[in-house]
C-alpha cells in the first residue's frame, strides 16, 4: 500500500493515521553535515572516552604505516585510511580497546628534492647551503604537509590518536631509529661493503627496490667483439651483445653458458654497410645465429663446427679497446645467469655494473674498477671518457670500439627499464661503498625471516608467497643514502684498520643526544669528539655522514610506537597496499627480525591499486585523477567511505563520476531505510511496547533471525579483518529484506492498527532492534550517517553510538528452521507479486489492495500460512489457496468496498452507520481515539 492514504469524499481520515514523523531529512547533505559532527566529536574528546570506555579490555592493534608527508591526500590514502579505520571502530565495538595512533614518513629523497626544486627556482645552489639550515627547510616542509594531511584524514572521518600521533622525524623517533641500527651495529650484521647498487645520477644516491618504476625507455645497443688472445679458440673473436654501452669501459670478462651449444662460424660474405670482415671467425649461440645474422648484416658463412661453452674454459680475450689504455687481458668465464633468449649467448662483464658481474667476478678476483662518479660521469678509471656522462656516452664508445676494429654493429631497443620513481629518470647500477646489513651471517635473517613468514596470516593469503619470495632471492639489504635529510648511519671507522667501532657507550652517548636533540647533533661541530669520548682521537676515525634509507626508517617504527605507548608488541595487524611487500611489510619484517628474532606483526592485510572507471592508472596528464578532497566536497566523507566497503579491496578498485553517482545512489537507499525507522519509532516506549519473544509473530522471529545472520557475518569480518561484502549484505538486507519485504508488509499496521494493538507492538519491537543494530553495525563503516541517526533517535544529548557496543543478540533468535520456512513463503510470494503485475499490466487491476488472488500449493506447503496470512504477506484484500502440484496463482478481484482509511478492498465496508467509509478494524482504531 503506499504511505499516505488520501481521503474519501465523504469524510477525511488522514489525521488518524499513523503516519512516521522523524526529524531525520531524506537528503544527507553530507557535506554541510559531517563538519558539525566532526566539530561535535572534537568538543565532547570522543577519542579520549573511546579510551577510558575501553580501558582494561583485551588491546587491538592496527600499527599505521607511515604515509609520506609531502603533498596533499590521494584517492588511495583515502582508501588505505578508511579501511583501517573501519577495522579499528570494529575492533573497538566488538569489545577491544582500540588504540590507533596513525603516524607519518618525513625523511628521505623525495621531501629533499621537493626542497632542492624550490632552490633551484630561486637560482640557489643547495651544496653552498650549511647543512642544518637545509635540514631544517626540509623538517618545516614536512611539518606543513603533515599538518595538512591531518586535517584531510580527520575529515575522513578516520578516529585516531591525532594529538599524539607519531612521525620519524620527531627526535624521540630519530634516537630510536639510531638505536635500531646500533642494534645491527654491536649483533654484526651491519657491514661496509663494495657492491653494485641501482644509483640515480641525478639525485645522486642509491636506491632501494621499492624507490623503482619500471618505464619503456630506448637504449642503444652495441655488439663487439671480444678478440681470443689464449687459450682454446685463440684467433677467434667472441661476439657480445649489450643494451648498456657505455659499462664497455668497466668491462673485466666475458661469460658464457657451459652448457650453450656455440657456432664457430667462418665468415664469407657481409651485407653493405656492416662492419663484420669477411674472413673472420666468430663464436656465436648456435640457437641465436639466425637473429645474428639479420642484425649484424651476416650475408654468407661457413659453420666450422658447434662446440659447448665449457669447452672455452681458460681462453682469454683482449678488451675490445685494447690500444687505449685498456691493455689488461679479459677472461672467459662460466656464467650459469646466461641465456639463448636474447644477444648472442655472451654476456660482456662489467663488475662494478650488475649484480651478476660483481658475483662473478667476485667469485674470480676480479677487479671492481670505479668508472663512475655518483653524477653518472666518467672517472679516470674510464680512459678516453673521463667527464663524458653515461646516457651520451654510446656514440663515444662506438667510435672507439670502430677506431679499435672491434664494433660489429649498433642499434636501438625499446624496452622496460629501471626508473627513480621521484626524479622520472633511468637509473644505473653502479659500485659504491655502501653500508649493508647482512641477509645470511650469523644472525640469520633471511631463515628467521622466512619462518616468521610462514607463521603470518595473510590476507589474501596469496601474499604470503608474494613476500616470501621477495625475501628468498633477496641480496642483502643496502641501508645507506648519500643524501642530508634523515637520520645518519651513526658510526664511526678506525681509518687505520678500516673496522668500523662498536662501542655500546659511544652509541648510548648518540641515542641520548637524538633524544635531547634530535639527529641534528650528529652534524653539530665537534660532534665526532662529543661522542667518541675523551679516549679517542676525533682524527683517526671518519665519521660516517651516510643518512639511513627511509625503507629502514619506517621498518623500524614498531620500535617507537608499539612498546613504547603501551601498545601491545607484535601488533595485531599491518595494513598497506600489496606494493607494500616489497616495501613496508619486508622492510619491518627484516628490521624486527634482524633486532628481535620475530616478526613485528601477527597478521599482513594487502589491497589493490585505484584507477579510474576505464581501468587506467590515475594521472593528471590524461585528466582522470579523482581527488578525495573533491569527493568530500560534493558528496560527503561517507559515500566516499561506502565506495570504499562496497569494493572488493583485494583487486585493483576503480572510481569514477559514474561510480560515484552510483554509490550516492546506494547510500539513499540505506538512509531511507534509517528514516523510516526513525518515523515509525517516534515514541517508541520500550518499556510499555515490548512483547516477550514467544509473543511474536513469526514474520517478526524472521527478522530478528536475520539479525543474528547479519551479526555472524560482523563477527566474522572482526575477526577475520575481511569486510569484502559485509557492506552489500546490509545494504541487500535494507532494501530486499526490508524495505522490499517487511516494510512494505508491516505498513498498514503501523500506519491503521491501533497504537497499542498487539501486531503493531511486536512490529515497533523489531523495528527497535532494526534501529540499534543497524546504527551500531554502520558506525564503523559509515560514522557520520550512524550518529546522526543514532541521534535522531536518542536526542542530542545522549552518547555517541561510537561508544556502543556491537549488540549481544539472543541465541534464541537464532532460527533456521523458521528462515526455511520464510524462503519457500517468499518464493510463492513472488509468484503472486508476479501475478498481479500481469493483471496491473493487463488494466485488470490497479493497487494491488484490489486482488483476492488465488495460489496453488503442494500439499505439504499448504500450511505455510492461512488465506489471511498470504493477503498480509502479499499485501491484498482477501485471498484463497486450493491444491496444486506446484505453485501457480491466478488473479481475482477483492469483493467489496474500498475503505477510505487503510485503502483495502473489503465486503464489510458500509456496514457501520456511523462510518460508512471504513472497515470494522479502522472504524475501532477511529472510534477508540
Amino acid at each position: 500500500m503506499n504511505d499516505a492514504p488520501d481521503a474519501t469524499p465523504a469524510r477525511d481520515y488522514r489525521a488518524t493515521v499513523f503516519l512516521p514523523q522523524t526529524p531525520f531529512p531524506m537528503r544527507g547533505d553530507l557535506p554541510r553535515r559531517e563538519p558539525a559532527l566532526l566539530a561535535r566529536w572534537r568538543e565532547q574528546d570522543l577519542w579520549r572516552q573511546l579510551r577510558a570506555r575501553a580501558a582494561g579490555r583485551p588491546k587491538f592493534v592496527l600499527h599505521d604505516g607511515p604515509p609520506y608527508a609531502n603533498g596533499p591526500l590521494h584517492i588511495g590514502h583515502a582508501l588505505n585510511k578508511i579501511l583501517k579505520d573501519v577495522i579499528n571502530r570494529a575492533a573497538q565495538m566488538a569489545g577491544y580497546d582500540a588504540d590507533y595512533v596513525p603516524g607519518w614518513d618525513c625523511h628521505g629523497l623525495p621531501i629533499e628534492w621537493k626542497v632542492e626544486e624550490e632552490y633551484r627556482a630561486r637560482k640557489k645552489n643547495k651544496d653552498e647551503v650549511p647543512v642544518l639550515e637545509f635540514r631544517a627547510e626540509c623538517r618545516a616542509y614536512a611539518q606543513h604537509w603533515l599538518e595538512v594531511q591531518r586535517e584531510e584524514f580527520i575529515r575522513l572521518g578516520v578516529a585516531g590518536d591525532w594529538t599524539n600521533r607519531y612521525a620519524t622525524m620527531d627526535f624521540e623517533s630519530e634516537a630510536v631509529i639510531v638505536e635500531e641500527i646500533g642494534r645491527f651495529l654491536m649483533n654484526g650484521s651491519l657491514y661496509r661493503g663494495l657492491r653494485p647498487v641501482m644509483w640515480s645520477p641525478v639525485e645522486k644516491t642509491a636506491l632501494a627496490e621499492a624507490e623503482i618504476e619500471y618505464h619503456d625507455h630506448v637504449s642503444p645497443t652495441l655488439w663487439a667483439r671480444f678478440p681470443i688472445v689464449g687459450g682454446p679458440q685463440a684467433g677467434a673473436s667472441v661476439v657480445i651483445w649489450t643494451t648498456t654501452p657505455w659499462t664497455i669501459p668497466g668491462n673485466r670478462a666475458v661469460a658464457y653458458g657451459p652448457e650453450i651449444d656455440y657456432a664457430i662460424v667462418h665468415v664469407e660474405g657481409v651485407r653493405e654497410g656492416s662492419h663484420l670482415r669477411p674472413g673472420e671467425t666468430l663464436l656465436v649461440a648456435l640457437p641465436l645465429l639466425p637473429k645474428f645474422e639479420e642484425d649484424p648484416g651476416l650475408a654468407a658463412h661457413t659453420l666450422k663446427r658447434v662446440i659447448k661453452g665449457a669447452e672455452l674454459a681458460g681462453a682469454v680475450c683482449a678488451h675490445p679497446l685494447r690500444g687505449a689504455g685498456y691493455e689488461f687481458e679479459v677472461p672467459l668465464l662460466p656464467g650459469e645467469f646466461v641465456t639463448t633468449e636474447a644477444g648472442t649467448g655472451f654476456v660482456h662483464i662489467a663488475p662494478g655494473h650488475g649484480e651478476d658481474d660483481f658475483a662473478l667476478g667476485r667469485a674470480h678476483g676480479l677487479p671492481v674498477p670505479e668508472t663512475v662518479n655518483d653524477d653518472g660521469t666518467f672517472t679516470a678509471q674510464a680512459p678516453g671518457f673521463e667527464g663524458l656522462h653515461v646516457f651520451k656516452a654510446h656514440d663515444a664508445v662506438y667510435a672507439a670500439c670502430e677506431k679499435a676494429g672491434t664494433l660489429v654493429a649498433k642499434g636501438k631497443l625499446t624496452h622496460s627499464y629501471p626508473h627513480s620513481w621521484r626524479s622520472k629518470k633511468p637509473v644505473i647500477f653502479r659500485a659504491t661503498p655502501q653500508w649493508f646489513i647482512g641477509m645470511d651471517d650469523a644472525n640469520a635473517i633471511r631463515e628467521k625471516a622466512l619462518a616468521a613468514i610462514a607463521a603470518t596470516r595473510f590476507i589474501p593469503d596469496s601474499g604470503r608467497n608474494r613476500i616470501g619470495g621477495m625475501v628468498a632471492s633477496r641480496p642483502d639489504w643496502c641501508i645507506s643514502r648519500q643524501r642530508a635529510w634523515g637520520v645518519p648511519i651513526a658510526v664511526f671507522v678506525e681509518k687505520r684498520s678500516g673496522q668500523v667501532l662498536r662501542d655500546p657507550e659511544v652509541m648510548a652517548r648518540i641515542v641520548e643526544a637524538f633524544r635531547r636533540e634530535g639527529a641534528d647533533a650528529w652534524y653539530q661541530p665537534g660532534a665526532a669528539a662529543r661522542f667518541l669520548g675523551n679516549g679517542r682521537n676525533p682524527a683517526d676515525y671518519e665519521q660516517v655522514m651516510d643518512i639511513v634509507d627511509v625503507w629502514f626508517e619506517s621498518g623500524s617504527t614498531h620500535a617507537f610506537v608499539l612498546g613504547p605507548r603501551n601498545l601491545p608488541f607484535p601488533a595485531d595487524l599491518y595494513l598497506e597496499g600489496s606494493d607494500q611487500h616489497r616495501g613496508w611489510f619486508q622492510s619491518s619484517l627484516l628490521e624486527s627480525v634482524g633486532t628481535r628474532g620475530v616478526a613485528p606483526f601477527k597478521a599482513v592485510l594487502t589491497h589493490g591499486f585505484t584507477l579510474d572507471e576505464q581501468g587506467r592508472k590515475m594521472s593528471k596528464s590524461l585528466g582522470n585523477v579523482t581527488a578525495p578532497q573533491e569527493v568530500i566536497a560534493a558528496y560527503g566523507a561517507d559515500i566516499l567511505r561506502l565506495w570504499v566497503m562496497n569494493t572488493d579491496i583485494t583487486e585493483d578498485q576503480r572510481i569514477g563520476k559514474n561510480i560515484l553517482e552510483q554509490q550516492a545512489e546506494l547510500y539513499r537507499r540505506i538512509r531511507n531505510t534509517l528514516r523510516w525507522l526513525l518515523g515509525s519509532l517516534a515514541d517508541f516506549d520500550a518499556a510499555a511496547e515490548t512483547p516477550p519473544y514467544a509473543e511474536l509473530p513469526e514474520l517478526e522471529r524472521w527478522v530478528l533471525h536475520r539479525l543474528t545472520e547479519l551479526d555472524q557475518r560482523i563477527r566474522g569480518a572482526v575477526a577475520s579483518h575481511d569486510w569484502t561484502g559485509v557492506m552489500p549484505e546490509i545494504h541487500g538486507f535494507c532494501a530486499t529484506d526490508l524495505s522490499a519485504f517487511y516494510f512494505d508488509i508491516r505498513k498498514d499496521s503501523l500506519y491503521c492498527d491501533a497504537k497499542d494493538s498487539p501486531r503493531r507492538r511486536a512490529c515497533r519491537t523489531v523495528l527497535d532492534r532494526l534501529h540499534r543494530c543497524l546504527a551500531i553495525w554502520l558506525a564503523p563503516m559509515l560514522p557520520f550517517t550512524a550518529e546522526e541517526a543514532w541521534l535522531a533517535r536518542f536526542g542530542e544529548g545522549a552518547e555517541s553510538v561510537h561508544l556502543q557496543l556491537f549488540p549481544e543478540l539472543p541465541e534464541q533468535w537464532r532460527d533456521p528452521a523458521l528462515a526455511a520456512k520464510w524462503a519457500r513463503i517468499r518464493e510463492a510470494r513472488r509468484i503472486v507479486t508476479a501475478e498481479l503485475e500481469r493483471a496491473r499490466a493487463a488494466g485488470e487491476m490497479g493497487s494491488s489492495l484490489q486482488a483476492a488472488p488465488v495460489l496453488a500449493l503442494p500439499a505439504e506447503d499448504l500450511g505455510l500460512l492461512d488465506a489471511a496470512g498470504w493477503a498480509e504477506v502479499c499485501i491484498t484484500s482477501g485471498f484463497a489457496l486450493e491444491e496444486g502440484p506446484q505453485p501457480a496463482a491466478r488473479f481475482a478481484p477483492a469483493p467489496g468496498a474500498k475503505c477510505a482509511r487503510c485503502w483495502k478492498v473489503l465486503p464489510e465496508v458500509g456496514a457501520s452507520a456511523a462510518h460508512p467509509g471504513l472497515c470494522r478494524r479502522c472504524e475501532a482504531v477511529v472510534e477508540g481515539g
